[in-house]
């Protein structure tokens, strides 16, 4: 057996008995060494080095942090509060505040699953009060958040710009669009199915009064600036990805503690150690999947996949419906950074090959991956809307389906129109 046959199989196995995604790539690369004199077993160790010590890294655990130090501090609240202002009283007015809190709160934390906690705990219980059903409540809440991973910061497509070598700012300014595409089409379903089954706005809320709305603006200036200092460090150059990340954290410490006075030293301590659980994930998965990475292009697993897809086809567009229909078929089964992480190094050769813009790729990637999070066993945004609603995944996965063919026209647009995604990073001249 060659070296990739072997990988493959150990890999597929192991992923078949439940070992861990960082553990299946490690032990898989090192059966395919110490079976074959591919390379050096010393790579083992240097590559695993090279795969951790990657600068941009350091933004995810970063914005994590700074997300979570925003719940805490209360700038989720006062965002909420200011968004439920503008649509609290419209047919499915919490729904669709859920979804557009989502959006806001999706430019701070770049986080799927910590985007429908941070909202879902505040507005999940508010629709319940209000006569919602737990299935609109939390389809709306898991939908929602799946703009996390759209609207940058994104930790997806950080990830995808290291592998791919492209500038992460560029990535960051292409999700724009396509991210307020996918919230316009969330709040359309959430709007059709609340008027289908009769869920009206908050009640109690007073109507819009643009006296009150800009009073309520002011009052939580700090906390609706939060996306401006953030991207707006990145987009005029004062700070990289990740030095935007550190002023995230000193931006929510100073509104959590000195405007909001809300935020304590155990909400820092919390804070700080959901940064370091994300990123030991993170760096393990990097880490070994750099070695596996390695091995796929040793034995020019990308070529050998290239030639195969083109003697099917050559069309771009027939070439990436085949990688969308794979991505839902694996989003089922694998987290949304491991797939990224294993199958960009073989994809994107074959991407570049067929003339596909690699910052289109991402985006369609990206967004297909929002697709999983919604998707059983694995759809971790269900979980975590489940238990906020005590509702099982199954009910809630039912739920979801009216969203799931929302993202999926959205998807199909993004694939035949590659200018949503390519025209405002190129038009800034941040691509490549």
């Amino acid at each position: 057996m060659t070296p990739l046959e072997i990988t493959l199989l150990a890999l597929v196995g192991l992923l078949a008995l439940g070992v861990p995604i960082f553990m299946s790539l490690a032990i898989a690369a090192a059966a395919a060494l110490m079976t074959n004199d591919l390379l050096p077993i010393s790579i083992l160790h240097n590559t695993l080095f090279d795969g951790l010590n990657i600068f941009p890294l350091l933004a995810i655990p970063c914005f994590v942090v700074a997300g979570t130090l925003m719940e805490y501090g209360n700038i989720t609240h006062q965002i909420v509060d200011v968004v439920k202002q503008m649509v609290g009283r419209m047919y499915g007015g919490l729904g669709i505040t859920t979804i557009v809190a989502c959006t806001f709160f999706a430019a701070i934390s770049g986080s799927g699953p910590g985007t429908v906690a941070a909202v879902g705990t505040i507005l999940i219980p508010a629709m319940l009060r209000n006569g919602y059903s737990k299935e609109y409540a939390a389809a709306a809440a898991s939908s929602g958040g799946t703009i996390g991973i759209l609207i940058p910061p994104s930790n997806p497509m950080i990830i995808y710009a290291i592998i791919g070598n492209l500038s992460v700012t560029a990535m960051f300014t292409a999700g724009f669009i396509p991210g307020f595409i996918v919230s316009a089409a969330m709040i359309a379903t959430a709007f059709l199915l609340a008027k289908r089954s009769g869920f009206k706005g908050d009640e109690s809320a007073p109507p819009f009064a643009w006296r009150h709305f800009c009073a309520s603006c002011r009052k939580c200036a700090f906390a609706l600036a939060t996306p401006v200092v953030i991207l707006g460090s990145i987009y005029t150059g004062y700070a990289t990805p990740v030095e935007a990340s550190v002023v995230a954290i000193i931006w929510a410490l100073f509104v959590g503690i000195v405007i909001n006075r809300a935020l304590k030293w155990e909400h820092v301590v919390k804070a700080l150690l959901e940064g370091a659980m994300v990123c030991g994930a993170v760096l393990l998965i990097v880490g070994t999947s750099t070695l596996f990475g390695k091995i796929l292009t040793y034995e020019e697993a990308p070529q050998r996949l290239a030639n195969l897809v083109l003697g099917f086809s050559d069309s771009p567009e027939v070439v990436l419906l085949l990688i969308i229909a794979l991505l839902y078929v694996l989003g089922m089964f694998m987290e949304t950074l491991s797939t990224i992480i294993i199958l960009v190094p073989v994809l994107l050769p074959m991407i570049i090959k067929l003339g596909i813009d690699p910052i289109h790729f991402g985006i369609i990637l990206v967004v297909t991956n929002n697709v999983a999070m919604l998707t059983p066993p694995l759809g971790v945004n269900l979980f975590v809307a489940s238990r906020i609603t005590n509702l099982s995944v199954e009910r809630t996965s039912v739920a979801v389906l009216p969203y799931l063919a929302a993202l999926t026209i959205c998807i199909l647009l993004f694939t035949f129109c590659p200018a949503i995604s390519t025209w405002l990073p190129y038009t800034l001249g941040y691509g490549q």
